[in-house]
C-alpha cells in the first residue's frame, strides 16, 4: 500500500476531529433489513504459488503429483 500525501492525511484527520452527529449521511441511508444480505459474495482469495514434484511409484511405472507447499507436503494434487 502506498503512502498517504500530506493532503490526505490532513483530510483523514478533519474527517476523525467530526462528531456522527456533524457528518451528513442523508445521501447514503442506513440499512436495517439484512435478511437479504450473503456472506462472502465478492471474497475472491488470493492466488498463492504451488509447486507440485513428479515422483515415481511403484512397479506399473505411473506417476503421480505430490503437492509440496511451504512449509510442509500436503498429500497429492492429481494423477498422470
Amino acid at each position: 500500500m502506498r503512502k498517504l500525501t500530506k493532503e490526505q492525511k490532513r483530510d483523514i484527520r478533519a474527517i476523525a476531529a467530526k462528531r456522527d452527529e456533524d457528518i451528513d449521511f442523508s445521501d447514503a441511508p442506513a440499512v436495517v433489513d439484512w435478511s437479504g444480505a450473503q456472506i462472502g459474495k465478492f471474497y475472491r482469495p488470493t492466488k498463492k504459488p504451488l509447486r507440485c514434484v513428479l515422483i515415481p511409484t511403484s512397479s506399473h511405472g505411473s506417476k503421480q503429483m505430490a503437492a509440496v507447499t511451504r512449509p510442509k507436503r500436503t498429500g497429492f494434487c492429481g494423477k498422470l
